[in-house]
């Protein structure tokens, strides 16, 4: 009895923090009952998101961007897509947050605080591009099953934390390690304690790269709740599931970390070419490292109107996994010619690049504007989907926008 009572009294404190003021006769709640204000949740005020986002699922929370919301250099917490798998942890105290390294590679289980990692570590602050696996899926055909994304699962926040090189070292790195993989406190769909919604990682290459980071500040200030506060991994250039949010223990493996979402199709394409539709064994699916080359038209915003004889001037971004954008190009006539875009450096290595580019229309009627980027290895974005795989993974086809001249 005691226990249901304090179960019931913590998440009727969750809700009251949610909508921001206390439930009167909460006390009276039958054990069960959701709230309305928490079945119809407004997403946009609960995560201080831009109205023009747009919620793809509310169980687990799933909302992107559209184009025109990304045009900052820096992506600000208004335009950040975000991809859940359970439930986002209630009760998060940073005064008492700890971080365990264990695992099979680890020559000493360590544990530290928030404190312990921002006074022991130098601090690092990167703008990384962290992109969803799965952004672009809704093009696929035949569909792909998954949450239906379209081109706004990507952002380019600044991340202030310490290397997660750093702490590994710290604690000690066995001869045998490959890979680590990270553990949180979010909560299972199903509410079970003893499943993890996720649990994915990497490689010890990726791991300890310069800006592979454990995060404790976005954009200058304390990462957002939905974001992954008050701790999480950001390693760019990689699928968005291998930044870990509100992590507290990481494992130093001796062997592929099989944690849940590691394994089958999750976040892996074909090794081969298939045809689409064609079903793949799992042991013929291989895991997706770093990002394909793409971009992105933040400005205009499609389907906009330009009067006869005004310059069109667009703006976006580029970026390229691991690598970085060579080249950045347009096209105005469906993909027969293109033309340079002014492509400016990356600020750091894993940030996305920003292009420009003015653009004479020679007459009245419609247009479309297409983007191509072209990675240092010179791989260029294909015009159209990309081979088919059963996750829809990895779209990375050209970007356009429609607009009219009158």
């Amino acid at each position: 009895m005691e226990r249901r009572k304090f179960i019931k009294q913590a998440a009727l404190s969750s809700f009251a923090t949610l909508i921001g003021t206390e439930i009167v006769f909460g006390s009276k709640l039958l054990d069960g009952y959701e709230p309305l204000a928490m079945q119809n949740p407004d997403p946009f005020t609960l995560f201080s998101k831009d109205k023009g986002m747009v919620v793809l699922n509310d169980k687990p929370w799933n909302i992107e961007a559209t184009a025109h919301l990304l045009d900052d250099k820096v992506t600000p917490n208004s335009s950040m897509f975000i991809r859940n798998n359970g439930k986002v942890p209630e009760e998060l105290d940073a005064s008492t947050w700890t971080l365990t390294i264990d695992g099979e590679s680890v020559s000493t289980k360590k544990t530290y605080t928030l404190a312990d990692l921002k006074s022991k570590f130098q601090q690092h602050t990167y703008q990384l591009a962290i992109e969803c696996g799965g952004n672009g899926r809704k093009e696929f055909d035949p569909p792909a099953k998954g949450n239906q994304w379209g081109v706004g699962a990507i952002h380019c926040a600044s991340w202030t934390g310490v290397r997660l090189r750093d702490v590994l070292k710290d604690a000690g790195i066995k001869d045998d390690a490959v890979y680590i993989g990270f553990h949180a406190v979010d909560v299972h769909l199903s509410g079970d304690p003893e499943k993890e919604p996720i649990s994915r990682g990497c490689p010890m290459s990726k791991a300890l790269q310069d800006e592979t980071i454990l995060a404790f500040k976005m954009n200058g200030k304390n990462i957002p709740k939905i974001h992954g506060y008050p701790l999480r991994l950001v390693a760019g250039g990689w699928p968005a599931s291998v930044s870990g949010k509100w992590i507290n223990r990481i494992s130093i493996r001796n062997k592929v970390h099989d944690g849940t979402k590691m394994n089958g199709k999750a976040y892996r394409v074909p090794c081969k070419p298939i045809a689409p539709g064609d079903k793949v064994k799992d042991e013929d699916m291989c895991i997706i490292e770093s990002m394909p080359v793409k971009s992105l038209i933040t400005y205009p915003k499609s389907g906009a109107m330009l009067k006869k004889g005004k310059t069109l001037k667009i703006r976006g971004h580029a970026w390229a996994g691991e690598l970085e954008v060579a080249k950045m190009e347009y096209s105005i006539d469906f993909g027969s010619t293109w033309n340079a875009c002014t492509l400016e450096k990356p600020v750091n290595r894993l940030a996305w690049q920003h292009f420009t580019s003015e653009i004479e229309l020679p007459k009245t009627g419609y247009y479309e504007v297409w983007a191509r980027a072209t990675d240092s290895n010179g791989v260029a974005q294909p015009m159209i989907l990309p081979g088919w795989n059963p996750k829809g993974y990895l779209n990375n086809a050209c970007h356009r926008i429609a607009l009219k001249v009158t």
